[in-house]
């Protein structure tokens, strides 16, 4: 068999023959443009389309490029200001949170100086019963800040309730609307006593019982009632309400009424406890602060 013999190409070769045939069309398409006018007229349309359609196809591609960026760049910008949202929310949150803190140091400010001849320690409440009011909670002072059991507790305007455990660094209150709160009250227009008696059911609207007001005694709807004198375990003149609905009872030896408290006992964060007891009355028996089977 023969061997085919192997053709070598120079690139260099082809360069310039490429050129040649470039050089030469172009003078042909110079010297006889006249003549070749219809040719490129035809090749012309036929590649007029292709063109058109590229150019679509281009800008198409281009706009959609431009369509993508613009949605990058518009959730990029969402993402930011939705951060931005995020960090203002919180901020105003927190600002919201130093006024509630601010108007209720103020409160307690004012109650302090209501009250100035008592001592007085500020508390956080820590913990409270399941529901909805303040009847029961923890203070996170105690023992080591010299609070004890049966210290007034004060807020808002007035009474809040008694100290009923104490510990080393806590202490449980008991508040005035606890159904098993009974104090000693006396309205302070006329020194005729009564019973403040607590009602979980009741403050729901508000409001408390005031029992065993002396059937003579010449009250009136809005009358202010505080701690009487002769409570054994609250100290004299702190603010619990105001009265309403007075009504002679049946048996006609009393009458009874509502109170409205003029502490918020649905939203309660800091207190005041008075570090000073009430002294034993010196009676013989002794006066009891009335108590709730």
């Amino acid at each position: 068999m023969r061997r085919r013999k192997k053709i070598h190409f120079n690139p260099k070769h082809g360069l310039i023959i490429g050129l040649i045939i470039c050089m030469s069309l172009i003078m042909i398409s110079f010297r006889f443009s006249k003549y070749l006018y219809p040719v490129r007229n035809a090749v012309g349309s036929a590649i007029s389309p292709m063109q058109k359609g590229i150019n679509i196809v281009g800008t198409y591609i281009s706009d959609s490029l431009e369509t993508l960026r613009s949605m990058k760049e518009l959730t990029d910008e969402n993402k930011r200001l939705n951060d931005l949202v995020s960090v203002l929310s919180y901020e105003n949150k927190l600002l919201l949170q130093n006024k509630y803190e601010l108007d209720e140091l103020r409160d307690l400010y004012e109650l302090d100086q209501k009250y100035l001849d008592y001592p007085k320690v500020a508390a956080r409440i820590i913990d409270k019963d399941t529901n909805n009011w303040y009847n029961i909670f923890t203070i996170d002072k105690g023992t080591k800040d010299g609070l004890a059991v049966d210290m007034n507790v004060i807020a808002g305007n007035g009474l809040v309730g008694i100290i009923t455990e104490c510990y080393y660094n806590h202490s449980k209150v008991r508040a005035i609307i606890d159904d098993k709160s009974a104090v000693w009250g006396m309205f302070l227009k006329t020194s005729d006593t009564c019973v403040v008696q607590g009602d979980l059911k009741l403050i729901e609207e508000g409001k408390i019982h005031v029992e065993f007001i002396s059937k003579d005694a010449v009250v009136e709807d809005g009358n202010e009632i505080v701690t009487a004198h002769t409570s054994p375990k609250f100290l004299q003149g702190i603010l619990i309400g105001y009265v309403s609905d007075i009504k002679l009872d049946s048996n006609n030896m009393t009458k009874t009424a509502y109170l409205t408290p003029v502490v918020d006992f649905e939203r309660l964060s800091e207190v005041l406890i008075i570090t000073e007891l009430k002294e034993p009355l010196l009676l013989d028996p002794p006066l009891e602060e009335p108590t709730i089977e």
